[in-house]
């Protein structure tokens, strides 16, 4: 059974906004129902204000998907097109009060299908300037998952945004790799590419050789400064490196991470995994307040 929040439940069991908007001004639409989740999202818009005055869904998927739905309708009536433009997933996961992250994918089509809705608005309102975001990324009609349907681009899009450093994530996010996993070889190529691998410092003899204490800290001094806090920064977030001792590190989230609802999945699944990928498996990362 899944680990969910009160209002996740909530908004499972009593969703708002269902239903179709008569003359909607823009439609949304991803996923596939023979392949799973899939989502319709209907917008209305205010012509002077440019304010989104109603926004209703049609999902098809489990609770966390109907949740997602439901929470991202509610976050985006009331808003200028220019403001929502702004939500990501992990403002909706926010809203919810966290998802488990099995079920990030979920949050994740929600965010999907509201880009969607604004390329429609952008392209039946060209005099509305709608801020549609496009993400430029490689593969953007090569499918990886077939079971899923999930492209190159869409994965790659997903592990920087969400700053993802396992295949297992990915499928957590996006679902590709959950079917057959015959893909998941090529996610690890993906994941490689992105973030890069550190080479193992070797003797003479082909054997690794340890870092000393003082290389140990400046390496994980050089990835905070060069790698993480970049990735934390693209974010509006930020985070300060308080401590060293062994092989526990120290950290004090700063920024918009200060106090996120995702501190503890930002600590472990980004400075954690960044600091055990580049520096040691052995990296413990611990919060200071």
């Amino acid at each position: 059974m899944w680990d969910y929040t009160e209002k996740v439940m909530d908004h499972f069991l009593n969703p708002r906004n269902v239903g179709a908007i008569a003359n909607p001004d823009a439609v949304g639409e991803v996923g596939n129902i023979v392949c799973g989740d899939a989502m319709k999202l209907y917008l209305k818009v205010d012509p002077k204000t440019k304010t989104i005055q109603d926004a209703k869904f049609q999902t098809f998927g489990c609770a966390s998907a109907i949740a997602s739905a439901s929470a991202l309708t509610e976050l985006l009536k009331g808003k200028t097109l220019e403001e929502a433009s702004r939500l990501t997933n992990q403002d909706i996961a926010n809203f919810l009060g966290e998802l488990p992250e099995e079920k990030m994918h979920c949050s994740v089509m929600g965010s999907e299908a509201f880009q969607a809705a604004m390329k429609n608005l952008a392209k039946s309102r060209p005099d509305w300037n709608v801020p549609v975001i496009e993400v430029v990324e490689e593969g953007e009609d090569r499918i990886v998952c077939h079971c899923f349907d999930v492209t190159e681009a869409e994965i790659r899009n997903v592990i920087r945004s969400n700053h993802l450093t396992t295949v297992e994530q990915v499928t957590y996010y996006t679902k590709a790799g959950g079917g057959c996993g015959g893909c998941k070889d090529e996610i690890q190529l993906i994941l490689d590419d992105i973030l890069g691998k550190a080479s193992p410092k070797s003797g003479a003899d082909g054997t690794t050789v340890p870092l000393t204490n003082l290389q140990k800290i400046a390496l994980i001094q050089d990835v905070f400064d060069s790698i993480i806090r970049d990735g934390l920064k693209a974010d509006g977030g930020d985070a300060e490196l308080v401590d060293i001792a062994g092989d526990t590190v120290m950290v004090r989230l700063t920024g918009k991470c200060a106090g996120c609802a995702s501190a503890l999945q930002t600590l472990k699944h980004w400075v954690e995994a960044k600091l055990r990928e580049k520096v040691s498996a052995a990296i413990n990362v611990v919060e200071v307040k």
